[in-house]
């Protein structure tokens, strides 16, 4: 590696905005309200199990969602940084995000990227007041982490669009939300990351049909997204044809680098702390308490770092891989830490929101950890090309 040439895997040192601690305390303050209201619970996961339309626009009203999104497509202008902030701070009280989430982390970012003007105006301002919800058309059966050999097929119409046929599968949240961007094949080539292109697709569209995948917990998060010869017009092709490659790995930036990727399972440290007040604490519960806090300071650090580098425009696909790699092996090493620093029988029909009723949910949903937005090992091989690379 030339000295000149920076690692891909050199994060910057963050220094947050001086708005941050004024925004930080004008979130809190709204998390209080919606607590006493019965809308915030504290629970894991919360950005994936908590779909709660009304409390997504209630966030919009205040200008938290799409906050990194220009003023003049409906959003606030803030910056990557001012959104992190906003989304920490909803993660660790365990808020129900999970309705707009996609929209606002990826979705809106992309077609303000890659979407022509027509398709900014009509998405991004609804994106931005909570009124119109994304999902991933990405995976497919034997297509998970390895995109570049999907199936699902587009092909141009006699009137200039676009027919769509094939199955997308663990698609969050298409029973409840309007769109989907949908990865598919335009092109046949030679090189498989070549011939990709992206599509917008209309969840109600005729020739959508939907097919529910229920989680061990009996919830239904997610989906196989069937595309039985959806007719598109060609107005929602999302960037060029053939450019979907490189546009999924820019998104997956976002996907890959953020507080989720490390806060998922906060809310039950948060728990235990709250128990342990309750007792005589050991020496050693107090040390593997200490490590994971530890663990947890650092993975922010470089999860800060991507949302600079976003902030900036400068690539972050393999230092999103890296943070997600580390911060989903640490959700789930927190949930085993908690079992073992306070034994407690873990039990989904306890009181919600108590101790065993948060650890069996957390437990629950811990084999999706280091599965969604990519396997571990094909992170991994993301990161060491990246090095090789350079």
């Amino acid at each position: 590696m030339s000295p000149a040439t920076p690692s891909p895997i050199a994060f910057p040192d963050v220094i947050l905005p001086r708005s941050a601690s004024r925004l930080r305390t004008e979130v809190r303050s709204f998390l209080d309200e919606e607590h006493a209201r019965g809308t915030v619970l504290g629970r894991p996961d919360s950005w994936l199990a908590g779909w709660d339309p009304g409390f997504s626009r209630r966030l919009a009203e205040r200008g938290w969602v799409g906050m990194a999104l220009p003023t003049e497509y409906g959003g606030a202008g803030r910056g990557f940084l001012e959104r992190y902030v906003v989304i920490e701070e909803l993660l660790a009280a365990g808020a129900p995000v999970s309705a707009h989430w996609v929209s606002d982390r990826q979705a809106g970012p992309s077609v303000l990227e890659h979407g022509t003007d027509e398709q900014r105006r009509f998405f991004l301002p609804r994106i931005a007041a909570g009124q119109c919800f994304f999902s991933i058309g990405m995976s497919e059966k034997g297509s998970g982490s390895d995109l570049a050999s999907v199936a699902t097929r587009a092909e141009r119409t006699t009137t200039g669009g676009w027919r769509l046929t094939g199955t997308k599968m663990w698609t969050g949240g298409a029973h409840a939300n309007d769109y989907a961007i949908v990865l598919a094949r335009t092109d046949e080539t030679e090189d498989k990351h070549a011939g990709l292109s992206q599509f917008i697709v209309d969840l109600r569209a005729p020739g959508v049909r939907i097919e529910p995948i229920r989680l061990m917990s009996g919830e239904h998060r997610f989906n196989a997204l069937h595309l039985e010869g959806v007719e598109l017009p060609g107005s929602m092709l999302l960037g060029r044809r053939g450019d979907g490659w490189k546009q999924v790995t820019g998104e997956l930036a976002f996907e890959r680098s953020g507080p989720e990727r490390y806060l998922s399972t906060f809310p039950l440290l948060v728990s235990l702390l709250r128990e342990l007040e309750q007792r005589s604490v050991t020496a050693e519960q107090l040390t593997h308490v200490g490590i994971l806090t530890a663990r947890l300071h650092s993975i922010r650090r470089l999860s800060l770092g991507v949302a600079a580098s976003l902030d900036a425009g400068a690539p972050a696909d393999i230092r999103a891989a890296l943070v997600k790699d580390l911060g989903t092996r640490l959700e789930g090493t927190l949930t085993e830490t908690v079992r073992s620093v306070l034994p407690t029988p873990a039990d989904p029909h306890a009181t919600p929101g108590s101790h065993p009723e948060l650890l069996a949910f957390a437990l629950l949903h811990s084999p999706g950890y280091t599965l969604r937005g990519g396997t571990n090992e094909i992170l991994r091989g993301i990161i060491t090309r990246g090095l090789e690379q350079h």
